[in-house]
């Protein structure tokens, strides 16, 4: 048997509706959709058009229909942190960007009734000044928790649009602040210290769920049948990614690489040691009630928005043509913690870059080739570090890593974090998000069985790796 399956799977820079065929011996993929995505700037603040995003949604599941009549369920993926306030089922204006500013007041709120030392005992959650409870406690003091309802993050919202259900899924959940760690449920005990009411916060449902059926002006737009179900996935991008890297052996770290770079490993249980803590390591929720132990690392979003800015005259830069020249210049002398906090907010990229090298009396890039082949290494050793910290915090032996999405054909990448961590990497496959997506659809409906390891064991049958051996530093 072989199910058809429409995955939505959305990032922070764009969009994209895929149709999967799966079934024992089948794993097959197609995109039908693809749109941009991103912030847009309003007096008050950094937003997310949320409204056109769904249409595009619309857009692709129509496509998918007309693509195969016979798709069998949705899955629903996006990035984390972000969400809508609704009152009455209608969303009270749109959701703000997490690169928002405002989220530095709500550290300051937070922790002042919370310590950061609490909030990870009980959450698991590396500081990130952007995680959701941060946001809601600045909604809280402009009283717009007072009007709202429900709290919805993005996926979930997108499942309230197709299906009318308020549900929270528990990966995406995991990344708020507000589900204990332990229990993988609301953490009602640590709202009610942070004024945040109760009732905003709708049901866990986990990967492999039915959130529900497509109402009917959704089914009429699309062609799709109404009774369509919408399946809970990793509902978290990073989740359906991890369901899809290929560890087929014990020894993997895993480098879900685009905007971000999520670096880790898989546990069986949280690690909420001091050291973890200290190394600012997260504890996410993962299908099948597995944690993902990681760390955010910065990832492409500094090269893109070093592109960007260089193109904001209206001058196109090619990424490959940059990603060659940057090859073939010497790899710089100098590199800059892709960590810092500096390098996180849209704007003049290169001149950050520059500034931070030159106050510390550190050689500057005197080109664009030099540019890129700075933040190459420095992203390299970067991903070396988080993953050579993962290793020693979780105890495990990291042998290889894998490095998935659209960081996995960045082949400059691949082979400096192989030389700077001094092991092997396996580059793919590039839409492990998806995939991941399409898998944990597939066994909710049966057309394929057995553990994340089978379901991994199929995708590095059906798509094999490209192996990166380190060359040395």
């Amino acid at each position: 048997m072989t199910a058809a399956v429409a995955a939505v799977d959305l990032g922070a820079t764009s969009g994209r509706v895929m149709v999967g065929q799966v079934g024992p011996e089948t794993l097959e993929l197609r995109q039908v959709g693809r749109f941009p995505n991103g912030p847009v700037r309003t007096p008050d603040g950094l937003h997310w058009n949320l409204q056109q995003l769904f249409s595009h949604v619309l857009d692709g599941l129509r496509s998918a229909s007309r693509w195969d009549e016979s798709i069998a369920s949705i899955g629903i993926d996006s990035w984390a942190v972000d969400y809508a306030l609704l009152r009455g089922g209608r969303v009270l204006g749109e959701p703000f960007h997490y690169r928002d500013d405002r989220t530095a007041r709500g550290v300051d709120l937070v922790h002042g009734q919370a310590p950061f030392s609490t909030l990870y005992a009980r959450n698991g959650l590396q500081f990130l000044p952007f995680n959701t409870v941060y946001q809601l406690a600045v909604e809280r003091e402009a009283g717009m928790l007072d009007v709202a309802d429900r709290m919805l993050l993005v996926p979930d919202l997108m499942a309230h649009y197709l299906t009318g259900a308020e549900v929270a899924e528990a990966t995406n959940a995991s990344t708020t602040g507000l589900l204990d760690v332990t229990t993988q449920e609301w953490d009602g005990e640590l709202m009610d210290l942070l004024g945040l009411p109760r009732r905003l916060f709708p049901r866990i449902v986990h990967p492999g769920e039915r959130i529900g059926t497509l109402l009917p002006h959704v089914a009429d737009v699309t062609g799709l049948a109404a009774a369509t179900p919408v399946v809970a996935v990793g509902s978290h991008d990073t989740a359906s990614a991890v369901v899809a890297t290929p560890m087929t052996e014990p020894g993997g770290a895993y480098i879900s690489c685009g905007t971000w770079g999520l670096v880790g490993v898989e546990t069986e249980t949280p690690i909420l040691t001091r050291t973890a803590e200290h190394a600012n390591f997260t504890n996410e929720g993962g299908v099948d009630g597995r944690t993902r132990f990681l760390h955010n690392v910065m990832g492409l979003w500094i090269l893109s928005e070093t592109i960007r800015w260089w193109e904001r005259d209206g001058e196109t830069v090619d990424l490959q043509k940059l990603l060659a020249q940057a090859a073939a210049v010497p790899a710089c002398e100098h590199i800059f913690d892709a960590n810092d906090a500096v390098f996180s907010p849209p704007g003049d990229m290169p001149g950050r870059i520059a500034g931070w090298l030159g106050e510390r009396g550190l050689q500057v890039p005197a080109s664009r080739a030099e540019m890129a082949r700075c933040i190459i290494e420095s992203l390299a050793q970067a991903f070396a570090d988080a993953v050579h910290d993962a290793g020693a915090l979780s105890a495990q032996e990291v042998r290889r890593i894998h490095i998935t999405g659209g960081g996995s054909l960045n082949e400059l990448l691949c082979q400096r974090t192989a030389d700077r961590s001094g092991l092997p990497v396996m580059a793919g496959p590039v839409e492990a998000t998806a995939i991941g997506n399409v898998l944990v659809q597939g066994r909710a409906l049966g057309a394929i069985t057995g553990s994340l390891e089978s379901l991994r064991d199929l995708v590095a049958r059906t798509f094999k790796p490209r192996v990166f051996e380190p060359k040395g530093h």
